[in-house]
């Protein structure tokens, strides 16, 4: 478990957590000091006399030069007061520490999460699900930051529990090792019959917290077809199952983790009894002589109880969501492309020579591929659904790479060390578009540099201007995924958006499948006539779209032939 917590710190993680664990040794001695400083305090209080006998005491008093016993118990009260609220005062000051540890784990290890799925080969990230990704970068990252916080509370405890343990080892030793049983029954109690179920259950929890994501990501993203088909008590009924399973587990969570505290509670209060009537009992109801001493074990087991309670909570928190720690360990573990910044040109033409291409359960989808694709010209890739004509524009695009053989452009391989800058010089239009929910200018521009002469310019050529006359313009509200828009303006929208990259390439996948005919060929003509001198790759069924096209290509059964 340790191992696992460790492993995703940095250098300078582990150097502040090793500040944190010599804060908690502070504080520990700290906590002790201020019960131990009880002990004299009632001493001076029930027996003036003890000032003039004890050496101690009377080096102070003289020390300061006290009139009397009184001023100098009066004096010892302002010490001990003074000195809780400094612990108090440090104490927050350790727990802000913790928290700001803690907390910022909670933004590394999320941003990390992001940034290692964005940074996925294609092929490994399209086979993830979303909503699990989103799940563990949201709730899982929160709950290993739970563990992280929990664990140093942990040793922060034990700290304070060893010391206490210590002290009342030296006022009286049979006394404390009757609390070692008290010690031994809770901890079999929480390591062989609390702590397994609360595992068990925090695996259902990570398990049903997922259901719920996919639940909630299929119902929103189908929410028409769930509304025609009058299918919302279906959906309802499934997420409800998932819910009141994922509740229940963490109600069973709070409830086994309560039966400790419980447990030290009752046994805690019984032990203050015992201990009061056995030193009583043994000193012959002097209760004067022994007054100190039950004192300082009344305020020993006071602080040792909720000690305990903490190391007990901690340790199941850390169990509960325990797999949350091997959910990210996992996902961090996992291979990520590794990019050079190599530039490469394109000048004269893209070479694909001989390519294979096949998933990793061994479907084959094309093979001895040989295209060449001249710098400013048009092709389209034909055939059926299915075929693998989006694939074969995936490994030309650099999204995937080929089984065998390669492709070049100005006869250099492209490769894990320019495929960065490859990449860049293309600009993809996807059959299926999905628009944020901004404006349509902010949809258009999708992180670059924003230009509203260029946007403006753009919206005219896909024609959404006379649309946007009646609205806001270019600073209409698309909603989300642009559910204020039709889907052909949204097609439109990411025409617009390719174009604005500037891109060398421009990659239409079936880009214009939602316009009707008329739009469609209009849409097209200005798109052949803002792409001179650039490179146009189509993915189209029907034909009416490819009319100026150079060159087209049919995929049937896994080879490529010219039309």
């Amino acid at each position: 478990m340790i191992l696992k917590i460790l492993k995703i710190f940095s250098k300078k993680d582990k150097k502040i957590l090793i500040g944190l664990l010599l804060f908690s040794f502070l504080i520990s001695m700290i906590e002790i000091v201020g019960i131990s400083a009880v002990m004299p305090f009632i001493q001076i209080v029930t027996n003036n006399n003890v000032i003039q006998t004890n050496k101690y005491y009377l080096f102070v008093y003289e020390l300061f030069g006290f009139k009397n016993e009184i001023n100098f118990i009066i004096f010892s009260g302002g010490l001990l007061v003074s000195f809780y609220i400094l612990r108090s005062f440090i104490n927050l000051v350790y727990v802000y520490s913790l928290a700001c540890f803690t907390q910022s784990r909670y933004k590394l290890i999320s941003t990390s999460l992001f940034k290692h799925y964005m940074e996925s080969s294609y092929e490994i990230f399209t086979n993830k699900n979303s909503s699990t990704m989103t799940k563990n970068i949201i709730n899982e990252a929160q709950n290993q930051t739970q563990v992280i916080s929990s664990f140093l509370f942990v040793v922060s405890e034990i700290f304070i529990f060893l010391f206490l343990y210590t002290l009342m080892l030296l006022v009286d030793w049979r006394i404390a090792l009757s609390l070692t049983i008290l010690v031994a029954i809770n901890g079999l109690l929480i390591v062989f019959v609390i702590s397994k179920k609360i595992k068990k259950v925090g695996e259902i929890r990570a398990e049903k917290l997922t259901a719920l994501y996919e639940n909630i990501n299929s119902s929103f993203g189908n929410f028409k077809i769930i509304k025609l088909r009058s299918a919302i008590k279906k959906h309802f009924d499934i997420f409800k199952n998932d819910s009141e399973k994922f509740t229940r587990t963490n109600t069973i969570n709070i409830t086994l983790t309560n039966v400790p505290r419980l447990f030290l509670e009752a046994f805690g209060f019984g032990m203050i009894v015992f201990i009061i009537t056995y030193l009583v009992w043994a000193h012959n109801g002097d209760i004067v002589e022994i007054m100190p001493t039950i004192t300082i074990f009344v305020f020993a087991l006071y602080r040792l109880m909720p000690s305990l309670n903490r190391i007990s909570n901690g340790y199941n928190e850390i169990i509960f969501y325990s797999k949350s720690l091997e959910i990210i360990n996992k996902e961090l573990g996992n291979d990520i492309e590794i990019l050079g910044e190599d530039a490469i040109e394109y000048e004269d033409k893209i070479s694909i020579e001989n390519i294979d291409f096949g998933y990793h359960e061994n479907k084959t989808v094309f093979v001895d591929v040989n295209l060449e694709i001249k710098k400013g010209t048009s092709i389209a890739i034909t055939g059926e659904s299915g075929s693998g004509k989006s694939t074969l524009v995936d490994v030309i695009m650099g999204l995937h790479f080929p089984t065998r053989g390669r492709i070049c452009s100005d006869g250099v391989p492209i490769n894990n060390n320019n495929l960065k800058s490859w990449r860049e010089k293309v600009g993809y239009i996807p059959q299926s578009v999905y628009l944020f929910d901004g404006t349509i200018g902010e949809n258009i521009a999708f992180g670059l540099d924003y230009d509203e002469l260029k946007v403006d310019f753009l919206l005219k050529k896909v024609r959404l201007n006379n649309f946007l006359e009646s609205k806001d313009g270019q600073h209409t509200l698309v909603g989300e995924d642009g559910s204020k828009l039709s889907g052909g303006q949204k097609q439109r929208v990411a025409i617009a958006r390719a174009l604005y990259a500037g891109s060398e390439i421009l990659v239409l996948d079936e880009a214009t499948s939602a316009l009707d005919g008329s739009t469609e060929e209009r849409v097209m003509a200005e798109i052949y006539d803002m792409s001179a001198g650039k490179t146009l790759i189509i993915i189209a069924h029907r034909i009416s779209t490819l009319g100026r096209c150079d060159h087209i290509y049919e995929l049937i059964n896994g080879k490529v032939s010219r039309v």
